[in-house]
């Protein structure tokens, strides 16, 4: 799951202690939905507070990592409480936004490809992905 937080301030990245710069993001817990899990690794991860109603999900990227098949699901929030900071016991710290024309090197392979989902003009370097888009209600759909 990699959750993009974009706004006024520029786009959410984050330190690994891995040295690699990546989007907030994490594994899916048993009976939690896609946009539930967004909300909670937004929160462990950064502190900040979103609702699963502010979530987006774009769709899913698929790579082959080393004979692996690797599934991501790409997430937008589009609103969310609280200033970003490291918190205790996470691998993530050091924060901060990045302005999309200046964005920094060392991103997480799954970060970038999550990024250039959601904005393909992005130029951004990283192995293919293919990326699965979810399916737009047209209003007055259920």
């Amino acid at each position: 799951m990699g959750a993009i937080l974009h706004g006024p301030q520029g786009l959410l990245l984050g330190r690994h202690r891995r040295e690699t710069q990546e989007i907030p993001g994490g594994k899916i817990e048993p009976g939690e939905s896609y946009a539930g899990t967004v909300v909670r690794e937004v929160k462990e991860e950064t502190g900040c507070i979103a609702r699963e109603e502010d979530v987006v999900l774009l769709g899913t990227l698929l790579d082959d990592v080393g004979g692996v098949v690797r599934t991501t699901v790409v997430a937008v929030i589009t609103q969310w409480e609280g200033e970003p900071s490291t918190q205790p016991d996470e691998s993530m710290s050091d924060w901060r936004w990045y302005s999309l024309d200046q964005l920094p090197d060392g991103l997480f392979v799954p970060s970038a490809q999550c990024l250039t989902a959601w904005r393909p003009d992005l130029p951004i370097d990283h192995p293919p992905a293919r990326f699965y888009p979810f399916a737009i209600p047209t209003p007055g759909t259920p």
